[in-house]
């Protein structure tokens, strides 16, 4: 480890039990080295809400626009990977929204997925330059949490009973959508619309998504045996057609290939909690 290496810091925050159908968690970073610390963000089809301390963060979008992040904003759902870098004595706090979380927050789901705003936008009010002025002036990362959760607790909607089951489906094998329908007696073409409405992206793009992340993890199951890894293998259990829709997934994803992933995770954050 280096100096600089061992001056960066990093962890995930859980939530109390209450808040897990609207957090899936926190996660905090701090520079407190003389470098510029680069990482990257897995996407997550989450809505992320980042709050930046001290120095200005640096957000590197996929087209090379580089974006300071002043005191707090959202971005989201994440749809693909995107760099980030931390100056010398610069914090983020990201509060990770899960499902629909950030629709029961917001009123929105699907607002800022290709460009970060600032949430005060979505409100009509200051509120979050006021929440933020409060956090910085809090030096406890765990009261600082704490603080945005009782913040967020009167705004909260009712969670709607199709979001809810979408949010939970988990039988592989059948189609999530043709079976809400039927417990909702409603069309599937208006359980398709609720998806994307609440959750922020179509069923589809979640069981694509959902594939990828399966193959992540076993690859990284099999690197961490330094095994050498069965393309081919990966690419049977994930259910790809042949190697190169994975190759195009890694793409999309992650702007990269798998052997490239490989061989830079150690600098890919995945933003879900495990």
């Amino acid at each position: 480890m280096t100096k600089n290496e061992d001056k960066y810091t990093s962890l995930t925050i859980a939530v109390p039990i209450d808040y897990e159908d609207i957090f899936s968690h926190f996660y905090y970073a701090d520079n407190k080295s003389s470098a510029i610390i680069s990482k990257t963000f897995l996407p997550s089809y989450q809505t992320i809400l980042i709050f930046n301390f001290g120095e200005k963060a640096i957000l590197n979008s996929k087209n090379s626009t580089e974006v300071a992040i002043d005191r707090c904003f959202v971005l989201g759902p994440v749809k693909q990977a995107f760099d980030y870098s931390l100056p010398s004595n610069a914090q983020i706090l990201v509060a990770n929204f899960k499902d629909d979380g950030f629709y029961r927050f917001f009123g929105h789901a699907a607002i800022a997925e290709h460009f970060p705003i600032n949430p005060d936008n979505l409100v009509d009010k200051n509120c979050f330059t006021a929440l933020w002025t409060t956090l910085n002036k809090i030096e406890d990362i765990h009261h600082r949490v704490n603080f945005i959760l009782d913040f967020c607790q009167p705004y909260l909607r009712d969670r709607s009973i199709i979001a809810e089951r979408l949010a939970n489906f988990d039988d592989e094998n059948l189609n999530p959508i043709k079976s809400v329908a039927s417990q909702q007696n409603q069309t599937e073409r208006n359980i398709q619309l609720n998806h994307k409405k609440l959750l922020g992206y179509t069923s589809k793009e979640a069981n694509r998504y959902q594939r990828f992340l399966k193959a992540i993890a076993l690859i990284q199951d099999i690197a961490s045996t330094s095994t050498k890894i069965d393309w081919f293998g990966i690419v049977n259990q994930c259910g790809y057609y042949d190697q190169s829709q994975l190759i195009h997934d890694f793409k999309h994803y992650l702007h990269i290939s798998p052997t490239k992933y490989l061989k830079f995770q150690q600098d890919i954050c995945m933003a879900k909690a495990e």
